[in-house]
């Protein structure tokens, strides 16, 4: 057996200007990715544990909305503030202590004010004591598919034991957007006001016009500023997190020119149709001497626009193929080769069952294959 590998056509419909090796950042950690292909569009120690700062309260938001759609809460339903909440340091909605606080305008204290206040007023609300909520927080983490994260407190506090990494806050983003649409529109709201002190919000992108509704920002004096952001252009969003800046500005321009760049240099295409046939493979011992190869769903991609840089498209298999052949059987793997963004992979099926040839044929072949003909 052999590895056959085909070519099956290079050309120049999507032209790549977006050159991902031109693109640098100052941040210590980050992560560029298509919300709807997966695709990583750009990305630096974006698997390095970082402490996550108040990007934490995303995840301590994602809760309280898992409870709201499954109607364990309401909007309208109260949490009171503890001491310990109202004595918490660090940005403030400045609720007051023992007071009833509603739902909507605490996750409004936390998403907007970024309030450690209102955050551990949440958190006490839904689980009983911060402690109790870390270890919900961890199992949605987990749930989530955040396998290098782990988290101590609901609002990100200074602690060593509490970290994420930017890969697996990129993926907290994807799933609020996808899981929570109905909630997200807190994260564009650029202010809000509560006991007579208003507040805006400290995401930069918001103020920007260039399509960005989100998330949320963060600093540590450990971790430095970071922010996770998300934008969309033309029915296309693209998100983003980074960390480890060294100041508010350096946060504000680096995020910008990445959404920016994400946004507008890539489109969405479908590249391959299900069905459609990218190859063949020969076959042995069979009543047809070859079998057609497809992909079974569409090969739906992030692709870069405006230069002129062959895509690629190759079909590759263990060959011969023996039959019996049956319809659906894989085959091999079609790879697709987009430049400066690394290698798709997707299996290739046999479009038709080939049945297996008579006795004497394969008696014919085995003696011939004996006799090195």
């Amino acid at each position: 057996m052999m590895t056959r590998i085909f070519l099956i056509f290079s050309f120049l419909i999507f032209p790549l200007s977006a050159n991902a090796s031109a693109l640098n950042t100052s941040a210590k950690q980050a992560i560029l990715f298509d919300a709807q292909t997966g695709q990583v569009l750009f990305e630096k120690n974006a698997d390095q544990q970082m402490p996550t700062s108040s990007m934490s309260k995303v995840l301590t938001a994602y809760l309280i909305f898992d409870a709201l759609k499954s109607g364990a809460l309401n909007l309208d339903d109260t949490f009171q503030v503890s001491e310990k909440a109202w004595r918490k340091g660090g940005s403030k909605m400045f609720v007051e202590v023992n007071k009833e606080v509603k739902i909507e305008d605490l996750l409004r204290g936390v998403i907007i004010q970024s309030g450690n206040d209102a955050t551990i007023v949440l958190a006490e609300g839904l689980s009983g004591s911060e402690e109790a909520f870390a270890e919900n927080m961890n199992n949605k983490a987990k749930e989530l598919g955040m396998d290098n994260s782990h988290f101590k407190n609901a609002s990100g506090w200074p602690d060593p034991d509490h970290y994420s990494t930017a890969r697996d806050l990129g993926k907290l983003a994807l799933a609020l957007t996808y899981n929570h649409p109905e909630y997200y529109k807190y994260y564009s709201e650029t202010e809000f006001s509560y006991n007579d002190i208003v507040q805006r919000n400290r995401n930069p992108l918001l103020y920007q016009n260039i399509g960005a509704d989100g998330i949320k920002t963060g600093y540590t004096q450990a971790g430095g500023y970071g922010l996770i952001g998300s934008g969309v252009k033309d029915n296309r969003r693209v998100i983003l997190v980074i960390n480890g800046l060294e100041s508010s500005s350096a946060r504000a321009q680096e995020s910008k020119k990445l959404l920016q760049w994400g946004l507008n240099n890539f489109k969405n295409e479908t590249l391959v149709k299900a069905g459609s046939v990218v190859g063949n493979a020969v076959v042995v011992l069979g009543k047809s001497e070859s079998v057609d190869l497809a992909v079974k769903d569409d090969i739906y991609l992030t692709i870069p626009h405006n230069a002129a840089k062959d895509i690629k498209l190759l079909v590759s298999y263990n060959g011969p193929i023996k039959a019996p052949v049956k319809a659906g059987q894989e085959i091999g793997t079609l790879t697709i080769s987009i430049p400066n963004q690394p290698d798709i992979k997707k299996p290739v099926f046999a479009t038709d069952s080939i049945e297996q040839k008579g006795f004497l044929s394969k008696a014919i072949f085995n003696l011939r294959t004996l006799a090195g003909l």
